[in-house]
């Protein structure tokens, strides 16, 4: 059980770390041994600020340059770059120490896991409906504040992962990716098909493989299978094998 938090970049310690060095050089302190942060706060409409007390941290989650924190009363606070709404607070200001994301702080609503991409963020409440907030296409209008992805109402959502700017779901029997261009091969659609998509599609080229966890790299993909039964070791042997000797 986490009871405290340590970290380093973002750091969350109330300063952006900037300095003069030389010539009007600007550089960033890093933090060279783990910190602990001290105060979680929140803001009112007005601006007005109040910490926020017995803050238990259960879950981290990091983006390029945005953190997320999980409690165990199931608040979600949020700091770093407030670029594309990234930061979940209606506002594109920078937070330099953790705030809180209202939307989760109600009775019922609160959230069961975070997930932070590059520049969005991703929660699953308790109630297992999937919110998203940021940008995963920067020439789209960003999402200020958590919303319901409504493509994915009614999944059972057990694992989701972030690359760039692509996502990859495991939710019931299915698997599900999206990502605008460019992209790699990352949503895993399969030879002559589309390589990027702006609405969550089912990956047919995993068809009746019940996928237990997916991660993401910055443009690649890695899915863990299950292989309980004889019938889903078949279904896995159809599957090309991957060699990057021969890549």
């Amino acid at each position: 059980k986490w009871s405290r938090l340590l970290i380093c970049v973002p750091a969350g310690h109330n300063s952006d770390g900037k300095f003069i060095a030389r010539a009007q050089r600007i550089e960033f302190d890093c933090e060279l041994i783990p910190r602990r942060v001290a105060i979680f706060i929140e803001k009112s409409k007005d601006g007005q600020i109040m910490p926020v007390p017995n803050v238990v941290v259960r879950d981290v989650a990091c983006g390029a340059n945005h953190t997320l924190v999980l409690d165990s009363q199931k608040r979600v606070f949020s700091w770093g770059f407030g670029g594309y709404g990234r930061l979940g607070h209606t506002e594109q200001k920078d937070e330099m120490v953790p705030r809180l994301v209202k939307l989760f702080d109600f009775p019922g609503r609160g959230a069961a896991q975070i997930y932070a991409g590059y520049q969005c963020s991703f929660a699953i409440n308790e109630m297992g409906g999937l919110f998203f907030w940021g940008v995963t296409n920067t020439s789209r209008e960003s999402t200020m504040y958590p919303k319901a992805v409504q493509d994915l109402c009614g999944w059972k959502i057990r694992s989701l992962a972030c690359g760039k700017s692509s996502i990859i779901i495991a939710a019931d029997e299915s698997t599900i990716s999206w990502g605008p261009s460019p992209t790699c091969g990352e949503l895993g659609y399969g030879d002559n098909k589309p390589k990027s998509s702006t609405t969550a599609q089912e990956v047919k080229t995993l068809d009746g493989i019940y996928i237990e966890q997916v991660v993401m790299g910055y443009s690649h993909s890695l899915v863990i299978a299950r292989q309980d039964t004889e019938q889903e070791q078949e279904k896995l042997k159809k599957l090309p094998e991957y060699n990057p000797r021969t890549i």
